[in-house]
């Protein structure tokens, strides 16, 4: 995957988080939730355009930990919605199984430039 496209991927995610935010009930609680999908779920794609930049291997590695922390945060979100039953499950379950596919991609990447050493922040950059 080239790292426009997970970039692209991930700014889909947090539109798609946030749009999932708006449909949640005009309630204090659903509300809270619609804005704190927005803030963990749109940060993830803003921190990775950092990512992007890193300048070494232990820049990127902390970076890409960043966007984890995020994505993270923002499953934990879309759980607790399906829990609370705040929109149907047809609604939530994609954005789940895409959120944990990113995860799944990010970690890889640290994982991979850290066996790569020096060289692999630079190469995961170009990779991803």
């Amino acid at each position: 995957m080239a790292r426009h496209d997970l970039e692209d991927r991930l700014i889909r995610f947090g539109s798609t988080s946030c749009r999932l935010g708006e449909r949640l009930p005009r309630t204090p609680l659903g509300q809270h939730v619609a804005i704190q999908l927005a803030r963990s779920s749109t940060s993830t794609f803003a921190n990775y355009g950092e990512v992007q930049s890193a300048e070494s291997r232990r820049d990127f590695i902390h970076k890409c930990g960043i966007c984890l922390k995020e994505l993270r945060e923002t499953r934990t979100w879309l759980k607790f919605v399906r829990e609370m039953n705040l929109t149907s499950p047809e609604l939530v379950d994609p954005a789940l199984r895409e959120c944990d596919e990113l995860l799944a991609i990010l970690a890889t990447s640290i994982k991979t430039a850290r066996r790569n050493g020096a060289d692999g922040a630079k190469r995961m950059i170009i990779d991803h």
